[in-house]
């Protein structure tokens, strides 16, 4: 199915952009304040924008303003939830955190239903439970250390979550009842205000004039890259959302965690300077069979 294509896209890309995340904030802002990143995201998003409005410049002001400020809404949410995440990343592993992105599925069936009315068949939530269960097998740590439950990035995760599962629902919303790129410009435009805000900021604007001034090229080919990583894989995940219920596209979603893993192997084989991950025997069957539950459960809401 292309939806699938396009859910796919999303969590294989984000896998990939995790990893330049915990990157940039190990390297970057280890002692500064990651909103800053943000800023970049939201100037990624504003270079789109006339883009968009040279292929669709009709389209652009066709919504009514009580829709165009919902979707802007979506972009705002969308950055909030980036905020939280990458707050969480700042603190903690990406193993740790790429967990949380399992909740989204939750908290998208309960808005989607009360919301759009969407309905599951049982193989679709047994799919989507299969697919939820196997990233819960992929981020579970056996060893004693891992038993200590950690509130600040489990809190901070699961209010990213919400808020991009909402902002996910916003989307959707608009993307079918008005068009799709209409929506993303929007949506854009959400973000480029959030930056705005960001940059309003003496703080910010502060850290952000510093880092350039002494890691100008690193940071834009770095970041840049990464930006461009996560415009497409938000892109890919928003096109599925039109195409197959919320809930369902979450859960796929929800495997970016199968992937953080198998980036973080091969990144650990080929250059482990870049990433460490523990390759015992036990943890590469414990990934095994997380693989066959989401396989498994894939098939199930494509059937």
């Amino acid at each position: 199915m292309s939806w699938l294509v396009f859910a796919f896209s999303g969590p294989v890309l984000w896998a990939i952009s995790t990893h330049f995340d915990k990157y940039l904030v190990e390297k970057y802002f280890k002692q500064s304040d990651v909103t800053v990143l943000l800023v970049f995201t939201a100037f990624f998003g504003v270079l789109t924008l006339p883009v968009i409005a040279l292929c669709e410049p009709a389209a652009i002001v066709s919504p009514a303003p009580g829709s165009i400020a919902l979707i802007v809404l979506s972009g705002v949410l969308y950055m909030g939830a980036m905020l939280f995440y990458l707050r969480a990343l700042q603190s903690e592993e990406a193993s740790v955190v790429a967990p949380f992105f399992q909740a989204v599925p939750l908290f998208g069936y309960v808005l989607a239903y009360f919301v759009l009315g969407e309905t599951l068949s049982l193989l679709q939530m047994a799919g989507g439970a299969l697919i939820i269960v196997g990233t819960m097998i992929v981020s579970m740590r056996i060893d004693q250390a891992a038993r200590v439950f950690k509130w600040r990035p489990a809190m901070l995760m699961l209010a990213c979550r919400f808020a991009a599962a909402l902002s996910g629902l916003i989307f959707k919303v608009f993307a079918i009842k008005v068009e799709f790129w209409t929506t993303t410009f929007w949506m854009f435009v959400g973000e480029a205000i959030f930056g705005a805000a960001l940059l309003s900021i003496g703080s910010y604007r502060r850290q952000l004039a510093a880092m350039l001034r002494t890691n100008t090229a690193a940071l834009l080919t770095i970041n840049g890259s990464n930006e461009l990583i996560n415009l497409g894989g938000g892109l890919g995940n928003r096109y599925a959302l039109m195409l197959a219920p919320l809930s369902i596209v979450q859960a796929i979603s929800s495997t970016t965690t199968l992937f953080v893993f198998a980036f973080g192997v091969a990144l650990s084989v080929l250059f482990p300077r870049l990433a460490r991950e523990t390759l015992s025997v036990r943890d590469l069957v414990q990934k095994g069979i997380a693989a066959l539950f989401v396989a498994a459960g894939v098939a199930l809401v494509t059937h």
